[in-house]
């Protein structure tokens, strides 16, 4: 971490990864947390104090009450799912108003933005990309086509401006067949929302950003989802609507690229997935089963079960190269404390042909493993690197060679103490 510098944060496979606990963790160290891409699909859960909360839109650095989170340009915004959210967080003692800065350029969720993405995800039939049904998708696209609304439309002629972007959305669902919804309690939780946010620094977050480098002080950009579900370079279709690598830190937040510093890349010991799409080291046996239940792999925001494999080395490196990663942060190491053996993908393999490069398509590829020894240890009650035991410290020696990447911290349970620094 460098002063006058924008140090990043992102998940590098599937999302999941633990940022939340992570930024948590590394906020002290920062002037401001901001999050630069993603909504309310993004559940970032923080354990500490024997609390639970789990962040949709708010940035991890929030619990730091000397800290400025900033709700970055990239980001989509609902405002009752925020109101729900920053409320719950001011009922738990925590002052927002002042500390959490929301971009005037980020777009805002509709209600009936997140019907449409139920009709157009039901459209698909047998093809489901597998959403939240947040609307995430539906505000990206019409952020594309121009037509969408933002923040900062909140605060001029707002009523009429949502009246026409709302005649338009079911102007659609009328045309899809798609009539049998009610929104009625929805909308006026969702125009609450829009007054609530009223209270918060509605700002030129890009300019601020801007004003506070130049003061020389640090940023930590906060990734959502993880590098295999970004637009261009994920496994599309079935990917979010943002993007979720190191670029996105300068379009969604407005940064230049030579005010970017470290990359920390955050990944698990293991893998795992939400919703559809390919996945080459999907576990359909007891073992996937087992880490899924130690590893407790549900969906924060959906509940939905996480599908669960071994580490994909075809994926990290690819994400490593597209990220620039300069350390690697491994979480979940706990969870493979009873594993006999843990294997590592080095490649794919289709149809006799073998690679360990990502593919353009990775459906119909199966991975290819090496094995390692387990290490049989209970890791949750370990405070330093130098106490693990050798068959760990030869997992991560191994995940560091194959990756040419250190890796920097080891997470051994989900409190925010169990976080290991190995720098």
């Amino acid at each position: 971490m460098a002063k006058g510098k924008v140090d990043a944060l992102l998940g590098i496979v599937f999302g999941d990864e633990g940022k939340g606990k992570v930024v948590d963790c590394f906020t002290p160290k920062y002037d401001i947390v901001a999050r630069f891409a993603g909504g309310p699909n993004a559940g970032h859960t923080i354990i500490f104090e024997g609390k639970k909360f789990v962040l949709r839109s708010i940035p991890s650095g929030i619990f730091d009450e000397g800290k400025i989170n900033i709700i970055g340009n990239g980001c989509v915004i609902a405002p009752d799912l925020f109101m729900a959210e920053a409320k719950e967080l001011e009922a738990a003692g925590y002052n927002l108003k002042s500390r959490l800065h929301i971009s005037k350029r980020a777009h805002l969720i509709l209600p009936t933005h997140r019907v449409l993405d139920r009709a157009y995800e039901a459209a698909k039939g047998k093809n489901k990309v597998g959403t939240t049904g947040k609307g995430i998708g539906p505000t990206y696209s019409e952020k594309a086509a121009r037509t969408s609304l933002r923040v900062g439309d909140i605060l001029e002629n707002f009523a009429e401006k949502y009246a026409a972007l709302k005649n338009r959305h079911e102007q659609i669902l009328k045309d899809l067949h798609y009539t049998d919804y009610d929104i009625t309690e929805e909308e006026r939780l969702w125009l609450e929302g829009v007054e609530y946010m009223k209270s918060f620094p509605l700002s030129d977050t890009e300019i601020e950003l801007h004003k506070a480098l130049k003061a020389g002080k640090s940023v930590l950009a906060e990734g959502a989802q993880g590098t295999m579900l970004d637009i261009d370079h994920g496994t599309y279709p079935f990917v979010s609507s943002s993007s979720t690598c190191s670029g996105g830190v300068c379009t969604g937040l407005g940064v230049a690229p030579n005010a970017i510093g470290e990359i920390f890349g955050i990944f698990k010991a293991y893998s795992t997935r939400v919703g559809s799409g390919p996945f080459p080291v999907e576990l359909f046996d007891e073992t996937g089963d087992k880490i899924r239940e130690i590893g407790n792999e549900y969906g924060a925001v959906t509940g939905r079960n996480r599908r669960c494999g071994w580490v994909d080395l075809v994926a990290l490196k690819y994400a490593i190269a597209l990220n620039g990663v300069t350390q690697l942060i491994m979480m979940k190491s706990d969870v493979l404390d009873t594993f006999d053996t843990i294997k590592a993908c080095v490649a794919y393999r289709k149809n006799g042909v073998v690679t360990e490069d990502m593919p353009y398509d990775t459906e119909g590829w199966e991975a290819v493993y090496d094995e390692l020894p387990g290490w049989k240890t209970d890791l949750t009650g370990l405070t330093s690197s130098d106490q693990f035991p050798k068959a760990f410290q030869n997992y991560i020696d191994y995940l560091e060679k194959a990756l040419e990447t250190p890796i920097t911290i080891v997470s051994v349970g989900p409190d925010r103490a169990q976080t290991i620094s190995r720098a």
